[in-house]
């Protein structure tokens, strides 16, 4: 691959829902440049930009692949991006870093949830589109009712460049409306003459896209309105302005398994839409790292994109986000998994760099001696936890540092370790996610590990005053032990616990006061109910007896331990467990189902606010209902949801539920001896 100049690139996020091509799309381009001397199939897992062993298995894209190729003299960065909304960190990465999305939907299945949501992404982004329907070669393909289907769903103006020439069985070709040409056939396909029954719709299109180029220009605009004839190369650079400016969404069709209407697709990407902005300070290199992947053979590799300058290889670079200085050995050019290693990288260009040692996703590469921090990328909460434990002794041994690789790779998952529950957390956006970061571990590190349910960090308390006695005494020749203790026990919701002391008399040393306390807390960690950590408890030591001889600080920890246990008993224990502020944005439709599904979890609904075209929920939910919210609301939004928790309180769990909680506590506990 040779250097480019920034004028001669053109990077396009290629995005859809699952299903709809996208992959396919991405190998007819490449076969079209003679790159590929055959086409590669997504069933067969020959494609190129899907090469990695979990896409090949499952036949879907998971990472987003870097697919350059070169066509009439224009350098096209094709990033092809994940369609299921599990890997939507991936599309994110890559619509940051790209100039225009392209959206790829089906010919029968039209708009779909995942291009919902990347349109709202593209909106965050200010960044230009354009649409390909994809599939005119299937049964039931209808251009016309994907093109209705995109104007009711999205506020743009959507007009075809590129128009199918029948459907199904009789599909044979496309019209370009910009040129007025005709093409039949594969590839290129051979300029034919419109078909006599398109006449109309061409006629018609090309008003529309008159139009819509005349807005991309003030000069342009007069000229139209006061009736003069745009000249063909005023038209061309009125639909380019219009393009960037987000005043137009150009249509365009063909099939890619077929191979029809993808060249000419490539003559639009190639002549119309946006360069990178050449940026002047052509000294001052920057550059933003979109993408990481941790590969086991070749180490860690940096997907960036330069918006400065040149960057280098054998130079030294400032990440700038780190504030730590860097090494760069090779840089290469990738496509798919095939690399080749290049001296620089232009502004505007993709590429990678290899074994940085601080770099990850987001991070800002620039010169030592002019530090800029490029906008990096806001990356969604995972919601959707399990946990995990090594399979073996020799998993347990290499599992942090996999972990830490893996978290690396996809900033979108998290792992935590919960100290109350000893478990290790693995958290991700949604089942096949965290199956396929699961499979990762075990293909790319070699450790296994086995799942299990979240454990809820349930809480103990009392609701009532007590006074007892604890009684520690032995005495088996020699020096005995002696410690005697009365305490009060009382309920102290706002606090998680607190020890005072209302001695009068001596009648327990002060120099006993710190074993009491200790013992008390050493006993609060595990309640009488279900083993629970005890809190919102408070504590006075007002009276005891000791021994001259046989006291000791041991002998009252014990027996402050044994005050508690009985205490507690005593106080109407209680179970808690942590209630979850919720926040859920969906479009309004779907709120009775939310709050409905709320009133199942024994949730409270606080409020609702309007956000635009969608509805965000306000409630409180217990935590133990919310392990699996992920996969519910994706059932109950056809994946149109989102939502953040935080924890809130501790609140006490009805009776009836912390008498089914106790009891599997206790049996589990008993089948563990």
């Amino acid at each position: 691959m040779k250097n480019y100049q920034t004028g001669q690139i053109r990077n396009l996020g290629v995005v859809a829902h699952g299903g709809a091509g996208k992959t396919s799309l991405v190998e007819a381009m490449l076969f079209n440049t003679g790159i590929l001397s055959r086409l590669g199939r997504v069933e067969d897992g020959t494609t190129t930009s899907d090469y990695h062993p979990e896409e090949v298995a499952k036949q879907i894209t998971i990472h987003t692949s870097l697919v350059p190729c070169e066509w009439n003299g224009i350098k096209i960065n094709l990033l092809d991006t994940p369609g299921f909304s599990d890997f939507i960190s991936e599309v994110k990465g890559a619509l940051r870093v790209s100039d225009t999305a392209m959206f790829v939907l089906s010919a029968v299945d039209g708009v779909e949830v995942q291009h919902e949501v990347v349109w709202e992404m593209t909106d965050e982004y200010n960044l230009p589109r354009i649409v390909f329907i994809n599939k005119m070669d299937r049964e039931n393909a209808n251009f016309e009712k994907v093109l209705d289907d995109l104007k009711s769903k999205f506020k743009a103006n959507f007009v075809p460049v590129q128009i199918p020439i029948g459907s199904f069985d009789t599909f044979t070709g496309v019209v370009d409306i910009i040129n007025g040409t005709a093409y039949e056939g594969t590839g290129k396909g051979n300029e034919t003459s419109i078909p006599d029954e398109l006449a109309d719709d061409v006629a018609q299109y090309r008003e529309q896209l008159i139009e819509a180029a005349a807005e991309g220009d003030d000069d342009l605009t007069m000229k139209y309105l006061e009736g003069e004839e745009l000249s063909p190369e005023e038209i061309k650079d009125g639909l380019k302005k219009s393009i960037v400016q987000r005043k137009v969404v150009p249509i365009l069709a063909g099939s890619a398994t077929k191979n029809i209407g993808t060249a000419q697709l490539m003559d639009f990407v190639a002549g119309f839409l946006p360069a990178p902005e050449a940026n002047e300070s052509k000294g001052n290199m920057s550059a933003l790292v979109f993408k990481t992947i941790a590969d086991p053979y070749v180490g860690k590799m940096n997907f960036l994109r330069v918006y400065s300058g040149d960057f280098k290889s054998d130079s030294t670079v400032l990440n700038n986000t780190k504030e730590k200085t860097e090494r760069i050995g090779n840089v290469l050019f990738v496509r798919g998994k095939n690399t080749v290693t290049t001296d620089s990288v232009p502004t505007g260009d993709l590429a990678v760099v290899v074994k940085l040692q601080d770099t990850g996703t987001g991070d800002t590469l620039c010169d030592k001696d002019k530090p800029v921090t490029l906008e990096g990328i806001e990356f969604p909460t995972p919601t959707l936890t399990v946990a995990i434990a090594p399979k073996s002794k020799n998993d347990e041994d290499k599992l942090g540092d996999a972990i830490s690789k893996l978290l690396e790779e996809d900033p979108s998952m998290k792992v935590e370790k919960n100290s109350e529950t000893k478990q290790t957390l693995l958290i991700g956006m949604g089942e096949l996610h965290i199956n396929t970061m699961i499979e990762k571990l075990k293909r790319k590190f070699g450790v296994d590990v086995v799942t299990a349910d979240p454990k809820v960090p349930y809480r103990e308390t009392i609701r009532s005053k007590v006074e007892v006695e604890g009684k520690h005494k032995k005495q088996s020749g020699g020096r005995g032990q002696y410690g005697h203790v009365w305490i009060r026990f009382e309920p102290i919701p706002e606090e998680d616990f607190v020890f005072e002391e209302d001695i009068f008399g001596g009648s327990v040393p002060r120099q006993y006061f710190p074993a009491v306390e200790k013992g008390l807390r050493e006993a609060l960690l595990e309640g009488v109910l279900a083993g629970y950590p005890t809190t919102g408890i408070k504590a006075t030591l007002y009276d005891g007896s000791y021994h001259t001889v046989d006291s000791s600080e041991l002998a009252f920890k014990i027996a402050a331990s044994l005050a508690f246990k009985k205490g507690a008993l005593l106080a109407k224990p209680a179970l808690l467990e942590p209630i979850m502020n919720v926040e859920v944005v969906v479009p309004e439709n779907f709120m009775g189902d939310i709050i409905g599904d709320f009133n199942t979890k024994r949730g409270r609904v606080l409020g609702t606010d309007q956000i635009g075209r969608l509805t965000k929920i306000n409630a409180t939910v217990p935590l133990s209902e919310m392990y699996r919210y992920a996969i519910d609301l994706k059932s109950m939004t056809q994946g149109r949801g989102s939502f953040t928790m935080e924890f809130s309180s501790y609140e006490e769990v009805p009776a009836r539920q912390a008498e089914e909680i106790i009891k599997r506590i206790k049996a589990e506990a008993e089948a563990e001896k």
